[in-house]
């Protein structure tokens, strides 16, 4: 199984710098280390313990590859493979495909990593490849945009390093078991950092534009599984400290409330999709020990719904009331919208009610409201007008095959915690999803109040990550 690793590990790697030599190959390497991806991440399901490997002795180097890491994995294999399909007849060029394939051993190396050095380089390499799709078009705006991202992540990235130096000082080992007795600045640093890194709590408001201003299969990658590559660290640290587990849980609750609180004032659809991003990664770290679950049923329906959203009429939800879409698309938009609001006979329902079971007491009120609020947000999708658009409309065939993997991924899913279907479950999760859908009919469509986007300009994320880190230090102290 080492071998296996190592081997998987350096495949897309060096499948993105082959793309380079041989561009008409592009296709088929991609593909194939998408594929080898998800047949990894079965093997990794399959296995009887988790996988430890130590790369460095001395300095805690190490990767551990358990049922955590597969389902991330799984996910960045699915996602990415749904682009690949969507985007085999766009006419993206090789770069793309190259660009793509490195991002996804990047995440890969992120999702297995238990140290924090082996990270940091992870981190680094997946934002200087995202940036690169971001900016791709090579249009003014899209560089601007690309460049925005760059200049935050590295900024963050800046602030680990030195809390991971912090962490090494204190005990000589990169190990996240090092947060335990370091000292509180170290903390705040690291988690700050991934904080906006995944796009967490008002330290993650770079993300709205980031993700909704860039091309249709690039928004589906970032929403999809980029983001969480800067999550799944801040669920492993809660996992293996459980001293700082309520810190994470906390930043969970506040991220859910935050995300749905723009949401239900954006007039845009991709701009309340990326909240909604927002508001989903708050549930994964919200309790860590089903974090898992979570991340692969998010991944699968924000990826179609950004695949969708990308292929309607328009963005703004007042031309959509007067301009009706092809039923054809309304279809698959509610079932992905129906998933993440918890309904029944999706997976999307067993990751909220496997979620809302192992929260803490005092979080369960208001992650239900979150639930709610989900809800009020994803019915400005489910309740457009459509049916009346031309066939000519309907996108091509490889926007049907990528839909078709992840709906139909988020119906395989939900067989796999089949335990969860009892009355009082499919009572609560249609009870919400009915409550959500007629507050907005009683009142939030009717809405025309725009929220201030102040604290998403780029002067202000700076300072923002600053006060989340003195936020980071007290609670740091306070717990100690």
């Amino acid at each position: 199984m080492n071998t296996l690793t190592i081997a998987w590990m350096a495949l897309p790697f060096f499948a993105g710098f082959t793309i380079f030599i041989l561009p008409q190959l592009d296709r088929y390497l991609v593909s194939f280390t998408a594929v080898a991806s998800a047949v990894f991440a079965v093997k990794v399901f399959l296995m009887d313990s988790p996988l430890a490997l130590q790369l460095l002795d001395s300095a805690g180097v190490t990767l551990l590859i358990d049922q955590l890491s597969g389902y991330f994995i799984l996910t960045n294999a699915l996602v990415t493979a749904a682009v690949i399909l969507y985007c085999l007849q766009t006419g993206k060029s090789s770069f793309f495909y190259a660009q793509m394939i490195i991002l996804h051993g990047s995440l890969n190396a992120a999702f297995i990593c238990t140290d924090f050095m082996s990270l940091y380089v992870a981190l680094e390499v997946s934002g200087i490849g995202a940036s690169l799709l971001v900016s791709y078009p090579r249009t003014d705006r899209s560089i601007w945009v690309a460049l925005r991202y760059l200049f935050v992540s590295n900024i963050a990235m800046l602030f680990y390093l030195v809390g991971a130096v912090l962490v090494y000082k204190a005990h000589h080992s990169f190990s996240f078991e090092g947060l335990r007795g370091a000292p509180p600045e170290a903390l705040a640093l690291i988690f700050m950092a991934l904080l906006t890194k995944a796009g967490i709590f008002v330290s993650g408001l770079w993300l709205p534009l980031t993700h909704s201003e860039s091309e249709t299969p690039v928004s589906a990658l970032l929403s999809g599984i980029v983001v969480k590559a800067g999550a799944f660290p801040l669920v492993r640290c809660a996992l293996i400290v459980e001293e700082v587990s309520p810190i994470v849980q906390l930043f969970g609750v506040g991220t859910a409330i935050l995300g749905v609180s723009y949401g239900f004032f954006e007039k845009d659809t991709k701009r309340l999709l990326a909240f909604s991003t927002v508001s989903q990664l708050g549930w994964i770290i919200s309790a860590p020990a089903v974090a898992g679950f979570y991340a692969l049923t998010h991944g699968l329906v924000k990826s179609s719904l950004f695949l969708i959203a990308g292929n309607l009429p328009s963005r703004d939800f007042n031309t959509l009331q007067t301009k009706p879409m092809n039923t054809a698309l309304w279809i698959p938009l509610v079932v992905a919208s129906l998933s993440i609001s918890g309904f029944p006979l999706l997976a999307g329902f067993e990751a909220k009610m496997l979620t809302l079971k192992d929260l803490l007491s005092w979080q369960s009120i208001p992650m239900n409201l979150a639930a709610v609020g989900t809800v009020i947000c994803f019915s400005k999708l489910m309740f457009l007008p459509h049916g009346n658009a031309q066939p000519k409309q309907l996108p091509h065939l490889g926007f049907w095959l990528a839909i078709g993997l992840l709906l139909g991924g988020l119906i395989f899913a939900n067989a796999v915690h089949y335990e969860l279907y009892t009355v009082a479950n499919i009572l609560k999760s249609i009870g919400i999803v009915a409550v959500g859908a007629v507050i907005y009919l009683a009142g939030i469509q009717r809405w025309v109040f725009n929220l201030p986007r102040m604290f998403e300009e780029f002067e202000q994320l700076t300072g923002v990550m600053t006060l989340v880190a003195v936020l980071l230090f007290w609670l740091a102290w306070s717990w100690r």
